[in-house]
């Protein structure tokens, strides 16, 4: 027996045991938003460290301006050794609305969906506690067969990924020596398909800007002032409008720079993947793409910058009528960034535009809310190449090197203050209802997810 065969069989025979781990993490209630879970929070940071002690790990909790990160060491089999920093988050997002769950989602279950599915269900299963798991579950079954890791191994488990992680830059600033390795590991991305692994070689960048508008001191009568008042929320509408052309191109100035074309060849090779994934959109109720015309679904999603309306308020929207012209209108913008783009360049422009179409007897106010630009990982990258091999001596099919239209800043933070390339394998399903009430992983995800990272850390250590 080889020396991974027999570590994949440990995983196998301790899977009840590793389910049983992962109910005890869900049902810590690690809601980062709300202070009301503070303590919750920190009860999962100590529930970590002290599994990674049993682990033969130096771990620890550590206090932040907001929830502690923990930080954990294995020095692996020698000092020569591959070195890698694994990130994940413990923290989750709320719970609302809470009518629409079919089960207490801090009281995860196993449940058979028929088919040979089954899934275990609960907040934070997929988002990012399973995940996250999978990594540490290998891990322990390394240390139970051999004594050691195969590589040299830092993890890094933050509180605060999904409000905004207002604590991690400043943390990797302060720790850059401590948590700076060879590359970085991140599982916080997901499946192509329930039979084929991913990896993530790109990321979109993110600007995001809120916009308020101010007219009259108060809010006005629509009979006594409408007409002659300036009325922001029209004012607002039109400056929204605007953000785009005929053909859903982005009109900023320079929104475009450093946004360079995909390779024909490229884009050959996405639109062989699933038809192209243009059934997307027919999962959501839609049937046409928006956006820039002429392009392709994989390509909008991947390859190309948006500007988005992701919320509208002012005037008056409870029940009933009121004949009232608001004194503030505000929107939530954001743009999704690629290539080179600027992100502060981007919001520059932004308010620009905005400051140009604001009358001279009103206002307006920007609110930052966060900025990343784009990664791209090089396709020929030796750390692609060994995982994608381990991945696919896995999982029934080839793995597959993709795109990813969200954004995920820690991977540019690792790549600009550490130096490291990173690596984006995860184990998540578009069905999962991440964010959403029923949240759910597939039993099969976290099972081949820890095979799969044990796979992994062999193939690194080689």
């Amino acid at each position: 027996m080889t020396e991974l065969s027999a570590v994949l069989d440990r995983i196998d025979q301790d899977l009840p045991q590793s389910l049983e781990r992962l109910f005890g993490l869900v049902r810590i209630k690690s809601i980062s938003t709300d202070p009301a879970f503070g303590a919750e929070c920190r009860k999962a940071a100590e529930w970590l460290v002290a599994e990674l002690d049993n682990l033969g790990f130096d771990a620890s909790v550590r206090d932040t301006a907001g929830h502690p990160m923990v930080v954990g060491h294995h020095a692996g089999p020698a000092e020569d050794a591959p070195h890698v920093l694994f990130y994940g988050h413990y923290d989750v997002q709320p719970i609302d609305p809470i009518e629409l769950w079919e089960d207490d989602p801090f009281d995860p279950k196993l449940k058979d969906l028929g088919n040979g599915r089954k899934v275990v269900t609960g907040r934070g299963t997929a988002d990012d506690k399973g995940q996250l798991l999978t990594f540490v579950e290998a891990c322990r079954a390394y240390k139970a067969v051999h004594g050691t890791l195969p590589v040299r191994v830092t993890v890094l488990f933050e509180g605060e990924e999904e409000s905004g992680s207002p604590s991690l830059k400043p943390f990797l600033d302060a720790n850059a020596a401590e948590l700076k390795a060879d590359y970085a590991l991140v599982c916080d991305t997901g499946m192509w398909d329930g039979e084929t692994p991913a990896i993530t070689a790109s990321l979109r960048g993110l600007v995001g800007e809120e916009i308020i508008v101010t007219a009259a001191n108060r809010d006005l009568h629509s009979g006594m002032y409408g007409g002659a008042a300036a009325n922001p929320i029209q004012i607002l509408s039109k400056i929204l409008a605007g953000l785009h052309d005929e053909n859903g191109r982005v009109t900023l100035e320079g929104f475009y720079d450093g946004v360079e074309e995909t390779p024909s060849n490229i884009k050959a090779a996405w639109e062989t993947m699933t038809g192209g994934r243009n059934d997307m959109l027919e999962e959501v109720g839609l049937s046409e793409l928006a956006g820039e015309k002429g392009r392709s679904m994989l390509e909008l999603l991947w390859a190309r910058p948006t500007c988005e309306i992701n919320g509208i308020s002012g005037g008056y929207a409870g029940q009933g009528f009121k004949t009232v012209i608001a004194s503030k209108a505000s929107a939530k913008v954001s743009c999704r960034l690629v290539g080179d783009q600027d992100p502060e360049k981007i919001r520059a422009s932004l308010r620009a535009y905005v400051q140009s179409k604001i009358p001279a007897d009103c206002s307006v106010e920007f609110l930052e809310h966060g900025a990343s630009p784009a990664i791209q990982l090089a396709y020929d990258s030796p750390l692609l190449t060994k995982a994608k091999t381990a991945l696919s001596d896995e999982w029934p099919k080839p793995a597959l090197v993709v795109g990813v239209g969200g954004s995920i800043p820690i991977v540019g933070d690792f790549q600009k203050l550490l130096g490291m390339e990173s690596l984006l394998v995860g184990f998540g399903l578009n069905d999962d209802r991440v964010h959403s009430p029923n949240e759910k992983y597939d039993l099969t995800s976290y099972h081949k997810g820890i095979r799969s990272w044990a796979r992994i850390m062999a193939s690194l250590a080689d």
